[in-house]
């Protein structure tokens, strides 16, 4: 089944412990559509500048991205230059320069409308909001956030999630959401607001789903180099519903397979800068992955007589 993804499409410079990269294809779209599309069909819908070099994103025409939504308009593209030193969880903002990502109204194409899978990537509530109106009944509906949203937007991030399947966030904007420190309470404050489904996600100590009767929690991938973070939680999101979308089946089962999924997705991506790495890999490597994951958390109990 076909995912639409609305997000943005931006241009990175990052710098960390392991060496540096400038005016990378990076943003949130762009990284879901690369781990997305190892799965299934993706639909993107975004915006980049008269000056984006439209050619990079031909990798992921390739992966069979369909890019008819993203649109070219006259101006800068959306730039996100940052650091990060050796605590890989987060990262310096140096500059941002939004550009014509600023004026950002989606506008999601026709053949795009009945997609039966719709991820809100990490943009304003309020687009996220007008996109619903635009779709037509999908299956299932998935966003993220940001800590800039949560802060400035708190009311209509609210109202939002009425509208959502799932929301998939960071354990600091969970806290921040919510105002519970505990995350098993902010959970269930998330949950009582709409969402089936809530996702924490922990960086390199794993993630959680929450419903309102189970928890399951997958651990990060034990990765030796950690080369660049950007992305990883955009990659996770691309794991986690483009299995979804392949599975066609929404049961506790395959959800929890899809964290697992997501996981596996989000490690690769930490292993080069930009989607360098999700543009390698193939289905031997997932499933090598994934079979790791399994060997990983697998144990056999102690049977006494």
């Amino acid at each position: 089944m076909t995912v639409l993804v609305v997000g943005s499409v931006a241009l990175d410079s990052v710098e960390t412990p392991f060496g540096k990269a400038d005016e990378v294809i990076g943003g949130s779209g762009t990284f879901f559509a690369a781990s997305a599309s190892h799965f299934t069909k993706v639909q993107l819908v975004g915006v980049v500048g008269s000056d984006y070099p439209f050619h990079k994103l031909d990798p992921l025409r390739a992966r069979g991205v369909d890019l008819a939504g993203v649109e070219r308009a006259e101006g800068e593209s959306f730039r996100w230059r940052g650091r990060y030193r050796h605590d890989l969880n987060s990262a310096e903002t140096l500059e941002t320069r939004l550009g014509v990502f600023s004026q950002f109204r989606p506008k999601i194409p026709d053949a795009f409308k009945k997609a039966p899978f719709v991820f809100l990537a990490n943009i304003d509530p309020r687009l996220q909001l007008d996109v619903l109106k635009q779709v037509e009944k999908p299956q299932l509906v998935a966003c993220d956030t940001m800590n800039f949203w949560i802060e400035s937007r708190r009311s209509d991030l609210i109202a939002l999630l009425k509208h959502v399947d799932v929301l998939l966030l960071n354990d600091a904007e969970a806290r921040q959401l919510t105002e519970h420190n505990n995350l098993v309470k902010a959970a269930r404050w998330i949950l009582e607001r709409g969402p089936k489904h809530v996702v924490i996600k922990k960086g390199e100590n794993g993630a959680f789903m929450f419903t309102a009767n189970t928890v399951f929690f997958a651990p990060a991938y034990p990765l030796e180099d950690v080369f660049d973070p950007t992305g990883a939680g955009d990659s996770f999101a691309g794991g986690f519903i483009g299995y979804l979308a392949r599975a066609g089946k929404l049961d506790e089962t395959h959800l929890r397979r899809a964290v697992v999924h997501g996981s596996v997705m989000g490690s690769f991506a930490v292993e080069r800068f930009s989607i360098q790495r999700l543009m390698e890999i193939g289905e031997t490597d997932i499933r090598s992955r994934l079979e790791d994951f399994r060997r990983l958390v697998a144990f056999e109990e102690e049977l006494t007589a």
